[in-house]
């Protein structure tokens, strides 16, 4: 993914702070620029809005600074919220109201809760607003507009491949360090690792939930550990609940013999592929989500054109320990194009 970015077409008019429950919201604003037909001579009265989960993840710091840069780009002003966690349904409900109330043309929602969050969202679209989804779907995802992500599914199946090619017809003992339950990024990916493999949830000698956390996935790896200590194939939903997972593995000097594999392809992540603790991860895009969600905003307050349908932002797999068979890409690239 290219991080290049074009001048801007102005500088940023103004910046507010206004402080709403459980939520941390921020509008900036960019006046119209001339010389450039990237937007109409109205376009720095046009407000979009950000909604991510969180704004401490470096997934949604990333996603943010693609909006801004985006913004910025377009002249249009952008306004910016996030939840105290991850899972702050009630934020996000009161994020969306306050931006709708604001005159934004269209909301950028990353949702916490993809079902509790659609009442909020058709609100939103009754009164004219463009809604785009994100990195995680809503449930159904028809409830937006549109939809911007990775391909969740199909990044779990990449480094379900590689461990199966890795394994080299070794018989697996599979230790899955999931999300949470009913999380659909986190189904899609441990479906899609199962898929890549060749398993079945039968297959998987043990599994935890990690909420994604550091800590937690050092605990369900040890917990794990426990109940099957031959485990040699480690699934983990993220890069975080990997690098617990191989603190666990150390302690019991198992790093050397057990595989981790992961997704999100964040600069911590990567470089711990560089350096041998994860074998290999799915690298996803989040500051091309955001950039292009923030130009279909541009173009829908320009000619009333929505965007629709699903916008696959890409995959990639990296590794430095490369499967015959299985279309990767080394650290090298992954260092350059990783976020956080």
């Amino acid at each position: 993914m290219s991080r290049t970015t074009r001048l801007p077409l102005s500088l940023l008019r103004a910046a507010a702070c206004t402080g709403v429950a459980a939520l941390a919201l921020t509008a900036c604003g960019s006046g119209s620029g001339s010389g450039s037909g990237s937007a109409g001579s109205g376009s720095g009265d046009v407000k979009v809005g950000l909604i991510t989960k969180t704004d401490t993840n470096p997934f949604f710091v990333k996603m943010k600074e693609g909006a801004e840069k985006a913004a910025k780009d377009e002249g249009v002003q952008l306004m910016t919220a996030a939840g105290k966690f991850d899972g702050d349904n009630a934020g996000q409900v009161t994020a969306i109201e306050n931006m709708v109330a604001s005159g934004v043309k269209g909301i950028l929602i990353t949702p916490s809760d993809s079902k509790a969050i659609v009442p909020a969202i058709e609100k939103a679209k009754a009164k004219g607003v463009l809604v785009i989804a994100l990195d995680t779907p809503t449930e159904p995802q028809s409830a937006v507009d549109a939809l911007f992500a990775t391909d969740n599914l199909k990044a779990g199946e990449l480094i379900g491949e590689y461990a199966k090619a890795a394994m080299k017809g070794k018989t697996a003992k599979i230790a899955a360090l999931d999300l949470a339950p009913g999380v659909s990024v986190g189904v899609q990916r441990h479906n899609g690792f199962l898929k890549g493999f060749g398993a079945t949830d039968k297959d998987v000698a043990c599994a935890q939930d990690t909420g994604g956390d550091q800590s937690k996935g050092q605990t369900a790896m040890e917990n794990c550990l426990q109940k099957e200590p031959g485990i040699n194939v480690v699934y983990t939903i993220n890069e975080p609940a990997a690098l617990g997972a191989y603190t666990a593995l150390k302690a019991k000097g198992r790093e050397k013999d057990v595989l981790i594999v992961s997704v999100d392809g964040g600069c911590t992540g990567t470089r711990a592929v560089k350096d041998g603790k994860i074998a290999a991860t799915s690298q996803q895009y989040p500051l091309k989500m955001a950039a292009e969600g923030v130009k279909a905003v541009v173009d829908f307050a320009k000619d009333g054109k929505k965007a629709s349908g699903y916008t696959d932002t890409g995959v990639t797999l990296i590794t430095d320990k490369a499967q015959a068979g299985v279309t990767s890409k080394d650290t090298a690239y992954g260092l350059d194009n990783c976020w956080g």
